[in-house]
């Protein structure tokens, strides 16, 4: 796995993480800045991460990020929302 980033000039948080094969590969979050929130309008990992648990690993990555940096989330990806209400210890940093 590599660090977890925010790439603000592409509105874009990403991370790496390695597949089956060794590679180094990426899931990521495209957002939109509303004020003093990030929506998260999209996550999507490359097909070799798939079913592999990155994607998850990631959204925790962000919402950690988040807290940390007292950042406001509004999940509005299918896959946000889902993991964000799996994931109520995270409450905190939607907003």
């Amino acid at each position: 796995m590599t660090d977890f980033r925010d790439v603000a000039a592409e509105q874009r948080y990403e991370q790496g993480f390695t597949d089956a094969a060794g590679e180094t590969r990426r899931v990521w979050a495209d957002y939109s800045v509303q004020g003093d929130r990030r929506a998260i309008l999209h996550v999507e990992a490359e097909d070799e991460l798939r079913g592999s648990g990155a994607a998850g690993r990631f959204m925790q990555s962000l919402a950690d990020h988040a807290r940390a940096g007292n950042h406001r989330l509004t999940p509005v990806c299918s896959y946000a929302v889902a993991w964000f209400g799996r994931h109520r210890d995270y409450a905190d940093v939607i907003g």
